[in-house]
């Protein structure tokens, strides 16, 4: 719910440095490494909205893939969660490179 409410907040301080009344859309980028559970933001951004300039403003989440850097081998991986062994040589010495995203990628606005 807090991460709904900041980005609520986000959408109306930048509604007047950016000359906006209404946001129609959003397009929200989330990476698996967010601690971010997607369908209660979806849940929790219907309720935040009400009675704000993003009141019926349809939300958009971007799944993005995590990746991390293997130390044991010098391989670009895939990461589905922190901790995790390499894939391809079983090292947990596997340094998270992306996938901590949490951002607005793209607004819709009137």
């Amino acid at each position: 719910m807090s991460i709904c409410e900041g980005l609520v907040q986000v959408l109306e301080d930048q509604s007047t440095s950016q000359n906006y009344q209404k946001v129609k859309q959003v397009w929200l980028e989330v990476g698996p490494l967010a601690a971010v559970e997607t369908e209660a933001l979806r849940f929790c951004f219907d309720a935040c909205t009400r009675n704000t300039l993003a009141e019926g403003a349809l939300l958009h989440i971007i799944e993005l893939p995590g990746s991390g850097w293997c130390l044991g081998c010098s391989q670009s991986i895939e990461v589905e969660q922190r901790y995790q062994a390499c894939p391809a040589c079983g090292s947990y010495q596997v340094q998270v490179t992306g996938g901590e995203e949490l951002r607005i990628k793209e607004l819709e606005v009137e």
